[in-house]
């Protein structure tokens, strides 16, 4: 396994629509294993493929020990009372914002043996799955944030910005500088 670089901000992979994967090979399952990887390095809970730079429609996920790789997912109930909680993104690092999403999502997927699965989550489960499906289409949580909110996080993000020549952020296993682990989605 390989820990990869985290495409950050500014970089345009991170706004495309990523393609459905058509058969789940080895090629995959080592991306899933290397996101995963990347993921834990930088001791975040979730990370899609475009923050690797793929546009393969795939995500990872791990929320207290709840792990899943979801290939070609999508959101088919997105209800229940919106929620508000602080969001961040290992692609938009040190940059945290308040975000409202539905209370309960049910997810379908395919697992990383390409075999469909459906899952419901709630809490913080819940909103891990739509802020990486979010990635999936090229959405952020910035879009989900009122123009003044998205323009105060974006200007905390012109302060971050320098330390990623090329939009790219290389991380080593088992760091990160971040205060928030729990919240970097």
């Amino acid at each position: 396994m390989s820990v990869l670089p985290i495409r950050v901000l500014g970089d345009p992979v991170l706004r495309e629509e990523t393609r459905p994967v058509a058969d789940v090979t080895d090629d995959l399952r080592r991306l899933i294993d290397d996101m995963f990887e990347t993921m834990y390095a930088a001791n975040g809970i979730g990370l899609a493929a475009p923050q690797v730079g793929r546009t393969e429609r795939v995500a990872v996920v791990d929320v207290e020990g709840a792990k899943y790789a979801l290939v070609n997912p999508e959101v088919l109930v997105a209800d229940g009372k919106k929620e508000k909680a602080e969001e961040g993104c290992l692609s938009i690092p040190d940059v945290y914002a308040d975000v409202e999403r539905p209370g309960h999502v049910v997810v379908r997927a395919l697992d990383r043996d390409g075999q469909p699965f459906e899952v419901e989550a709630t809490a913080l489960l819940g909103r891990c799955f739509q802020h990486e499906i979010d990635h999936l289409h090229g959405k952020l949580f910035l879009d989900h944030l009122s123009f003044l909110k998205r323009r105060s996080a974006l200007a905390r993000w012109e302060d971050e910005k320098d330390q990623y020549p090329g939009f790219i952020r290389i991380l080593k296993p088992g760091a990160s500088k971040s205060e928030h682990p729990e919240e970097e989605l």
